[in-house]
């Protein structure tokens, strides 16, 4: 299978607008869906604060024969779908306890009114991490979301 590069889309645009996060997916996917170069990205993510923890997002990425052809140009569809697993011993770093969780990655999908976020939220009675891809919208809420869990063992 061939390497594909880092993908760091639109990294200086948003650099401005103060949206890019801090750590690189890392492109390891890429299925073409229809003839107008539509395609469907599968991305690994790292958890920063949890060394052990690989996420693997897949989203759908439109091409510009598409945004020519419907003349929307700014914004991407919200779906995505996660998967997150045990890559390595687990050592959790300080990371967010409340139940809102915190971003572990977030990728802009339209100009400034829609990103990609991955939340995780610790759930401390059953000993897990839970990742969350969801979109997050300046004006409408979205109901599309993908969820994943990593649960913890102790050593016993």
């Amino acid at each position: 299978m061939p390497a594909y590069p880092t993908r760091l889309r639109a990294l200086p645009l948003l650099a401005l607008l103060g949206l890019a996060s801090p750590l690189a997916a890392e492109q390891v996917g890429e299925v073409g869906v229809d003839w107008v170069g539509n395609d469907i990205i599968i991305e690994a993510v790292a958890d920063p604060k949890v060394k052990g923890v690989t996420c693997h997002i897949a989203y759908f990425d439109r091409s510009f024969i598409d945004r020519i052809s419907k003349g929307d140009w700014f914004e991407d569809p919200s779906n995505s779908s996660i998967s997150c697993r045990q890559t390595g011993p687990i050592e959790i770093g300080d990371i967010d306890r409340d139940e809102d969780g915190e971003d572990v990655f977030r990728a802009s999908r339209s100009i400034i009114l829609k990103s990609l976020r991955v939340k995780r939220i610790w759930d401390e009675s059953n000993q897990t991490l839970i990742y969350l891809a969801h979109a997050a919208e300046l004006t409408d809420g979205s109901a599309k979301l993908s969820m994943s869990t990593v649960p913890l063992y102790s050593g016993d």
